[in-house]
């Protein structure tokens, strides 16, 4: 699949940019063609600069808004109101420009002839897979309100689950940022100073002192480079994540690291078990829902365990017996899901199963400035004790000469 760029002019006389995913350059003018937009510019993108594009214009709508859009239309529908009627009522009241424009545009297109399902999939960079899956089924089924008001429900804990593991992430990255600060200036303000006095007193400089008014030298004179280490950093995990064997060992880290694993692994069991919840509900087969999961999960690791066992399934296995294999699956899920495979109830315990993990996870995010904590203190401590040792060696030389006099 290819990204191409686009400029077009909508009927408005708007111009509008974005970037659409497909098979080729043709397969985009009739695409846009059927948008009524007026073509001005296609041109193919590069993947990885497309990737961090879609990045940017996935955040221009919030997922809130789009759990406000599900909600409203489900009830709107449910109430008997027609869904063009729906979407003009809507794109009155809807805040967010861009969602604004979109639900016009969606009108447009089902106006032409076009169903609820294909005018969303020409938007589906701004809408996650799940909503658009949902809403084709829900076209299926006849069930298009009890659809939309499922993918309200789903997205609530997806963004419960975001909320979560923001929440999580505050205080370590506060305390790191800090305290990281607080060493640069030791060593980079404070620590030349207390050397050029230990300097005029003609004192001999330990080894110890002597590594640290080196370190603060290098940090004097390349303190440009602080901020860009992070960035470096960034840019060469994202290169090696282009390989999927290096992306196999780096999403394996992050569910084996202690303190990022209750983070990493409780979202990605809450993921799993919620996603396949909505897509039982929706009533798509085992096999189907472990295609769609793996693409969505994240975790290269997860991944290869859910391909494993959709293959184990697809043989004669049970979903229990299939997951018991792997041991990303703790026996909590296996256990719950042989039981729903007994009595008939899946989406039940898939249902619990999510609320479980992010409950967990809210845990472990109220719980995280203890776990932080002592470690951060520890490596703190260490430091400025070898930062102490470096200053008073010098003072208890001063002292000893002293003495001798």
């Amino acid at each position: 699949m290819n990204y191409y760029s686009y400029k077009a002019i909508e009927r408005d006389g708007a111009m509008i940019k974005g970037f659409v995913e497909a098979e080729d350059i043709n397969i985009v003018y009739g695409d846009l063609s059927s948008r009524g937009l007026y073509i001005l510019d296609v041109r193919k993108m590069n993947k990885i600069v497309a990737d961090i594009q879609k990045g940017f214009t996935s955040q221009r709508i919030k997922r809130r808004d789009i759990i406000e859009f599900a909600k409203n239309l489900s009830v709107m529908l449910k109430a008997g109101v027609p869904i063009l009627n729906s979407l003009s009522d809507m794109s009155i009241t809807v805040e967010n420009k861009h969602l604004k424009n979109i639900i016009l545009n969606i009108r447009r297109q089902i106006e032409t002839g076009k169903s609820f399902s294909d005018a969303v999939n020409m938007y589906k960079n701004n809408f996650p897979d799940i909503f658009v899956r949902m809403v084709r089924i829900g076209e299926e089924t006849g069930r298009l309100d009890r659809s939309l008001s499922d993918i309200a429900d789903h997205l609530q804990k997806m963004e419960d689950l975001a909320v979560a593991i923001k929440r999580a992430l505050i205080y370590p990255v506060f305390a790191i940022v800090t305290t990281t600060g607080a060493l640069i200036f030791w060593l980079a303000y404070v620590l030349p100073k207390v050397v050029t006095v230990i300097k005029d007193l003609g004192i001999k400089i330990p080894f110890v002192t002597l590594m640290l008014m080196r370190l603060g030298e290098f940090m004097q004179s390349y303190w440009y480079l602080i901020p860009l280490i992070p960035i470096a950093v960034f840019a060469v995990i994202k290169i090696l994540k282009q390989r999927e064997k290096t992306r196999y060992y780096i999403d394996l880290m992050k569910i084996k690291i202690p303190i990022v694993k209750l983070v990493v692994y409780n979202k990605l069991l809450a993921i799993f078990s919620e996603q396949l919840r909505i897509l039982i509900v929706a009533g798509l087969t085992i096999d189907r829902c472990f295609d769609i999961i793996a693409n969505v999960i994240g975790n290269e690791v997860f991944k290869r365990a859910i391909l494993t066992s959709k293959e184990s399934i697809s043989a004669g296995s049970t979903i229990s017996g299939a997951l018991r294999k792997h041991e990303v699956f703790p026996p909590l899920v296996v256990r719950m899901i042989d039981i729903g495979e007994t009595s008939g109830n899946l989406d039940e315990q898939f249902g619990f199963l999510s609320e479980h993990y992010i409950k967990k996870l809210n845990d472990v995010s109220q719980k995280m400035e203890k776990l932080i904590e002592p470690i951060i203190i520890v490596v703190i401590g260490i430091f400025f004790a070898i930062i102490i040792v470096g200053l008073l060696v010098p003072v208890y030389d001063l002292v000893s000469k002293m003495g001798k006099i």
